[in-house]
């Protein structure tokens, strides 16, 4: 079966920074493979535009553009958030990653600089601006089930857990 919108697709990866030549920045090949439900942007749409046709088995290597990936870096996603806003703010350090709450839920952010009573936090993915290198591996291919339909997300091993 070749993969398209609305099928679920098992998958290993590895991803690079461009250029390349570096140790990946992650990889799946060490736990399970990553499972989603194309075309519910579960994953960027870059490598979700190249899964689309591929089968089991299907080894591949892909070359996605910032853009395409986690954006270009956006300067005004740097903005100045209380510190009752943290969970722990006097343990905060410039360039850690941490959760702050919002009215959509936790979002994750990178500390630029911690002051008084406030931090400077970056909103952008920490990839953004990123051309990135995929190497992927195709596990599984099948359709969707229709409660996975319904839910807009793959479930199972890899996938959402209820």
């Amino acid at each position: 079966m070749k993969a398209d919108i609305n099928h679920v697709i098992r998958f290993h990866y590895r991803v690079f920074a461009l250029p390349a030549g570096g140790e990946a920045l992650e990889s799946s090949f060490e736990r399970e493979p990553l499972t989603v439900l194309l075309g519910h942007s579960g994953i960027i749409a870059g490598l979700e535009r190249e899964l689309i046709g591929k089968s089991s088995g299907d080894r591949f290597e892909v070359e996605i553009a910032a853009a395409d990936a986690y954006g270009e870096v956006r300067p005004d996603f740097v903005q100045r958030v209380p510190k009752k806003f943290f969970r722990e703010p006097a343990k905060l350090k410039p360039g850690m990653q941490t959760a702050v709450g919002t009215q959509q839920g936790p979002r994750l952010v990178t500390v630029k600089k911690v002051g008084m009573s406030v931090v400077d936090v970056d909103l952008n993915h920490p990839m953004a601006g990123k051309d990135l290198k995929f190497e992927v591996e195709v596990v599984e291919v099948r359709e969707a089930t229709p409660e996975e339909l319904a839910h807009g997300h793959a479930h199972g091993p890899g996938g959402h857990q209820h």
